[in-house]
């Protein structure tokens, strides 16, 4: 999700002379042209390169389509615009923006362009064409606190945190409801950065957490300058967003991943077969859209055979993350026996559970 958006101002697109299609008498083309945008380039790991790794599934995977993106695009309109015109204008017929400060721009270009498909990860619009998608990945975070709790030595645990906006506070939530399950009296240190993507701010915090005492490290952003910081100290950590284990091996317990080629496929080839239709999607582990990644030599088989019991409640939908009881940071109670907070209010979770030490940045 890889930037809050702090007061968007939609601009108009600026671009001209846009061509009309025509017959020109001769075959037809039946090429489904897909694009992505992305708001860093795809690198080897992190955010934009599991999205990345989505599209080249979608080459392998439809027939007679062609796909291309834009990368390092700013969340804003000036920003935005000129490049979804283009896409447009280069014959696209569905259009993925995939950073949460894409919205607004989004929307706004769905309804410029009606004849094409436009879909927003992470946020939360829809339209005639316009559709938004998302994943459980809270339920992938839960299981990497498993792992925490276990492997943590004097149950203080930090987490690297990037914008205080609902989605990372709902996966630290679930991360550190996780730790306690197998853990009660552990606790999940955060620090924020205010940034997505930026190594030197995330070492900077993942060593105030180490100088406070943690033995473990969690992190949302795009980097292993967390997991990096913990190796350096003799301390453990957990990856986000790709598996991440072989770029620190001597840290990295396992990571949180996305999958989102399954995802990616269903949609390109519904706008190849005229199927496609708007939606709010929110893909949980038993879509495959979330996983736990590769674990490291030092994780026991009981501890992932702790993780592998949860995992297949959560497929089998019998159980969810935040099925109660859960109480909130200040100990009183949030969610009572046997409920479920629901959907909506999941997705826009601004209070910590009890385990979680720190509040909430202002982030300018």
């Amino acid at each position: 999700m890889r930037s809050k958006m702090w007061g968007v101002v939609l601009g108009v697109f600026a671009f001209g002379g846009l061509i009309a299609a025509c017959d020109d008498g001769g075959d037809e083309d039946t090429t489904t042209k897909a694009a992505w945008v992305y708001i860093s380039q795809p690198g080897d790991l992190g955010w934009t390169y599991a999205h990345d790794q989505g599209r080249l599934q979608v080459e392998l995977e439809v027939d007679d389509v062609e796909t291309t993106y834009v990368d390092s695009v700013a969340e804003t309109a000036e920003a935005l615009g000129p490049v979804l015109a283009d896409l447009v204008a280069d014959g696209n017929d569905i259009i993925f923006t995939t950073s949460f400060g894409y919205m607004d721009p989004t929307e706004t270009a769905a309804a410029q362009f009606p004849e094409v498909k436009f879909e927003h990860c992470s946020g939360y619009k829809a339209g005639t064409n316009l559709a938004n998608y998302f994943g459980r990945m809270y339920q992938a975070r839960y299981l990497t606190g498993i792992v925490a709790g276990r492997m943590t030595t004097n149950g203080r645990i930090g987490y690297v945190a990037a914008f205080p906006i609902p989605e990372v506070i709902r996966m630290l939530n679930a991360f550190t409801l996780g730790v306690r399950s197998v853990n009660p009296t552990a606790t999940v240190e955060v620090r924020w950065t205010c940034t997505w993507f930026d190594p030197t701010l995330e070492a900077a915090a993942a060593d105030e957490l180490l100088a406070a005492g943690c033995d473990l490290l969690a992190q949302h952003q795009d980097s292993t300058a967390t997991a990096e910081r913990a190796a350096a100290a003799g301390a453990w950590a957990i990856g986000y967003d790709s598996d991440t284990l072989s770029f620190v091996p001597t840290a990295i317990l396992t990571s949180a991943v996305w999958h989102w080629g399954p995802y990616y496929s269903r949609r390109v080839q519904a706008v190849k077969d005229g199927t496609w239709t708007s939606h709010s999607y929110w893909g949980s582990i038993a879509d495959g859209i979330v996983a736990v990644g590769a674990y490291n030599d030092a994780v026991t088989q009981a501890v992932r055979d702790e993780v592998a019991t949860k995992q297949a409640e959560l497929v089998a939908g019998t159980w969810d993350v935040f099925y109660g009881p859960i109480n909130k940071q200040d100990g009183s109670v949030w969610v009572a026996q046997g409920v479920d907070i629901p959907d909506n209010e999941k997705l826009s979770m601004m209070e910590f559970v009890e385990g979680v030490i720190g509040a909430p940045a202002g982030c300018n």
